[in-house]
């Protein structure tokens, strides 16, 4: 216990898994919180302070298993391993000490290495925030793969860039609010002054400076440090194989904030899960690693035609080249998760399995390098601008290609693309290690080295020699079973090994009397159907067993050991040949969409041009796959029409059609094709989606305070090259705050942002303001009246909605029959006072005050003066008579003789 009280002071905010023998065990509050989350039993051990201890436990084959579910419900957990064997303890040493347990690893939601308690397709990211005046340091990084980014950016940027890299666990001031992520921050680190961050970044990796990796503000080196030493801190001192730090900037991606992003459900539906998302719905990657980059992908649109023409030439050549892109999936579908076992291997905590995906992962390369090898025939075109490849400076950039309609590819055969020529750069690999690795391990590799057969016979000759001694020893442990059992006159007398008292000669019960007088038996146990014994033959062979396979247990450890060292020497070489897979998985995958013809490569450029034809919502349309035919609709926010005014009823589809040009944005900034015939699309630099607003109980707002709080971050936020969608605006309160709430944003939109929007609204009277806002075309969503109901067509059409068609929706979805009728009846007696086109927008009063105060008081009406005159209390009948022909001479002549 005192042990455990020293591990546990070291770690106070994790849960302490104190390794005891066999099991890992949790004690005191530890042990009450592990049992209420693993729902195991939770007893007692021993006493404190004359109080039983609360203890419970885990068995260490399936600790993967517990941790996992401990790491989802965020719980941070130290392991604490026993140090020592008790068997190898030194001759007269006190054996009744303790073992010595040291803890080795503390794991937290964002230094997860396991393959069980990781999400294969998804990133797994540590943030580290620091602030350093008037600017935020981020540093990311994926302690599984590698991974490891910068950026600076302003603290209103912030909640993006959450919604951006969802990660695990956030690093953070105390001070710096994470809103609705802050139950992701870790406990507090004390960050270190920016001239100690960079020198000390710098030693990490070995440099003179940090600025070898690029240009780095003084907060991003503080938060790239303190992302490192927390890291280090985990792993008892070491540090895994990290890439070295990467600055990104932001200027070159489509910003999305969080309300955007989960609007849109790129990654997250909104029940949490991941079917139907556009992440879901579009990818049709082979390997982890390639669905990770996928997912970066949708994550961080680009906002640079160059590199977005660099992705789509590289997989509208394998749509040309039908028969390399197949040849390429089967060289992917071998291909295993290479980074992930290679940050294993780093950190001392690889199995035998991680070594065996380095070697079949050098396999898988070697047969996509030979893929691209054959079917390039010609030089490889130079990069854009004399860069690097994605990432490299925005500079001279080419005109961009022409839309590709129905999907085709615009390269032919031959030249291989400036993407897939460097990915080919980063397969090419020296063949000595694929050839190591293939003669050394077994096939299959087992999962763990303790289990022994992990090195193939013949690669070792020392490890040979010690096999044949163990397993010469067992032939003849087999040998002399059958002898035991000639000379006792005992056919079914075994050899067997127990786990406490060695190899020993079980005899059933008739014969236990018989053994027992000889003097050549010790009787080692007694058992219900028997007893155990044992001989000095037995005994002394039982020794050299041992010895021989512990010797060869050693020595497989040794030469593991070895191959793992080979391996972590070309660990840069190896982390490229990870990324050109991936890079290579994620363009079959677009290539894949793009084959049926129904999917194009849009035109994405530097101007302000928008326009979509016979677009479609990929998640709806793949929902929808087998049941009826997705209604494609066209889109044109070009210059002179910038924003469109959508109208319609609900159910009509406003949602899926603004929805629908926000995803198409998406697919072609990330460089994937896109759902449509074709589309021209000037580069968006902010993406806001606004539709189907939520309440907020946790935080005290309602509905319409958080579409209040969203729009206003539009109008804050939007520019010129900003694409808008919204819907309903101003739903959430009374009509005419909400419809001139409605016409403000709307006019903001149109003359003041001057940016590209869709205006989805049920305020038909807006429409009329097609003749003051010159840019705004109004559309709306077509349906047909057909035997008493109506019929959505789901199609887009320029004009303006007559009515809302909510009573028929209502009937739709089930309101009861007589409600649904008074409904109808109500709504037909509100039209007739109103008319049933609504009241014009100039006879509202809000909107013609600024005309009413101009005109002259209107006279006084005779009739209501005289009538307010009269009071009826006072008069007698006969002056009541009068008053009443005198009202009535009052009337215009016309109401007069109607009366």
């Amino acid at each position: 216990m005192a042990q455990w009280f020293a591990a546990k002071e070291a770690h106070p905010d994790a849960l302490l898994f104190f390794r005891m023998g066999d099991f890992y065990e949790l004690f005191f509050a530890d042990a009450e919180a592990a049992a209420a989350a693993l729902d195991i039993a939770l007893t007692h051990r021993g006493e404190h302070n004359g109080t039983p201890v609360p203890m419970c436990g885990v068995p260490q084959h399936a600790a993967e298993a517990y941790l996992a579910r401990l790491i989802r419900r965020g719980f941070r957990v130290a392991v604490a391993e026993q140090m020592e064997d008790p068997k190898s303890r030194p001759q007269g040493r006190n054996t009744k000490a303790p073992i010595r347990r040291e803890v080795v690893r503390l794991i937290t939601p964002g230094t997860i290495t396991e393959e069980a308690l990781l999400e294969a397709g998804r990133a797994n990211l540590l943030l580290a925030l620091a602030q350093h005046g008037n600017e935020i340091g981020a540093a990311w990084l994926d302690v599984s793969t590698g991974l490891f980014e910068t950026v600076g950016l302003d603290p209103a940027e912030l909640m993006a860039l959450f919604g951006r890299l969802e990660p695990a666990e956030i690093l953070a001031p105390s001070g710096l609010a994470l809103g609705e992520w802050d139950d992701k921050r870790a406990p507090d680190v004390t960050p270190a002054p920016p001239l100690v961050a960079r020198r000390r970044l710098a030693e990490a990796f070995g440099v003179a400076s940090v600025d070898a990796f690029g240009s780095f503000s003084d907060a991003e080196a503080i938060a790239a440090l303190t992302a490192v030493d927390y890291v280090r801190s985990t792993q008892a001192g070491m540090l895994p194989r990290l890439a070295r730090p990467a600055p990104q900037g932001q200027a070159g991606l489509l910003s999305m904030d969080a309300a955007t992003r989960a609007s849109l459900e790129i990654h997250r539906a909104r029940d949490g899960g991941t079917m139907h998302t556009l992440f879901g719905t579009v990818q049709r990657t082979l390997t982890p690693a390639g669905a990770r980059l996928l997912a970066n992908w949708l994550a961080a649109p680009l906002a640079d035609t160059r590199v977005i023409a660099e992705r789509q030439n590289a997989w509208g050549w394998l749509v040309a080249e039908r028969d390399a892109a197949n040849r390429l999936r089967s060289a992917l579908r071998t291909a295993p998760d290479i980074a992930r076992a290679l940050g294993r291997l780093s950190i001392g905590r690889g199995s035998p399995r991680d070594l065996a995906a380095i070697r079949d992962g050098l396999v898988a390369a070697r047969a996509a390098l030979d893929v691209l090898t054959a079917s390039a025939t010609t030089t490889p075109p130079p990069l854009a601008g004399g860069g690097k490849g994605e990432g490299a400076p925005n500079q001279n950039r080419p005109p961009p290609p022409a839309p590709l309609p129905h999907g085709e590819g615009e390269l032919g055969g031959g030249s291989l693309p400036a993407l897939l020529h460097s990915a080919a750069l980063s397969l090419h690999l020296d063949p000595d290690l694929e050839q190591t690795l293939a003669a050394a391990l077994a096939d299959p590799a087992p999962y763990r080295l303790e289990d022994g057969n992990t090195i193939r016979p013949g690669y070792d000759p020392a490890l040979d020699a010690e096999r044949n001694l163990r397993d010469d020893s067992r032939r003849v442990l087999a040998k002399l079973q059958l002898d035991y059992a000639q000379r006792y006159g005992v056919a079914s007398l075994k050899i067997k090994h127990h786990a406490q008292l060695g190899y020993v000669m079980e005899a059933p019960a008739a014969a236990v009397e018989k053994l027992r007088d000889d003097p050549d038996l010790t009787l080692r146990q007694g058992m219900a159907n028997g007893a155990r014994f044992t001989t000095r033959e037995l005994s002394d062979l039982d020794r050299r067993i041992a010895e021989a396979g512990e010797r060869a247990a050693a020595r497989e450890r040794v030469v593991f050991d070895h191959l793992v060292r080979m391996a972590l020497a070309r660990a840069d070489a190896l982390a490229a040949c990870a990324d050109a897979l991936a890079l290579l998985d994620a363009m079959q995958s677009a290539a894949k969409l793009a084959e049926a013809g129904t999917w194009c490569r849009p035109q994405v450029t530097d101007d302000d041009a928008f326009l979509i034809r016979a677009g479609r919502h990929p998640v709806v349309e793949a929902a929808l796959a087998g049941q009826t035919q997705f209604v494609p609709n066209d889109c044109d926010l070009s210059p002179e029409q910038r924003v469109l005014l959508l109208t319609g009823p609900n159910m009509a589809g406003k949602s899926t059609f603004l929805r629908q040009n926000a995803l198409i944005v998406v697919l072609a900034q990330a460089g994937l094709p896109v759902p449509a015939e074709a589309a021209a699309i000037g580069v968006v630099d902010r993406l806001f989606s606004r539709v189907g607003a939520a309440d907020d109980l946790a935080r005290g707002r309602s509905t319409f305070m958080v579409e209040m709080t969203e729009t206003a971050a539009i109008l804050h936020q939007a520019g010129p090259r900003s694409l808008v969608v919204v819907d309903e605006i101003g739903r959430g309160t009374a009509t005419l705050d909400g419809l001139a709430i409605a016409w403000a944003v709307l006019e903001a939109l149109h003359s003041a942002i001057r940016c590209r929007a869709i205006f989805a609204t049920h305020f038909h009277e807006l429409a009329e303001l097609a003749d003051r806002l010159p840019r705004m075309r109004p559309h709306t969503m077509r349906v047909k009246e057909w035997k008493g109901s109506v019929v959505f067509l789901h199609e887009v059409a320029a004009g303006a909605a007559g009515r809302s068609w909510g009573v028929h929706v209502a009937e739709l979805a089930g309101v009861p029959p007589p409600v649904v009728r008074r409904a109808a009846s109500l709504l037909m007696s509100l039209e007739k006072q109103r008319g049933a086109a609504g009241t014009p927008l100039s006879a509202l009063p809000l909107f013609a005050a600024s005309a009413s105060a101009a005109s002259p008081p209107p006279e006084a009406d005779p009739l209501a003066t005289a009538l307010a005159a009269i009071e009826p209390d006072q008069m007698t009948p006969r002056q009541a008579l009068d008053a009443l022909y005198r009202l009535k001479s009052l009337l215009p002549v016309s109401d007069s003789a109607a009366s």
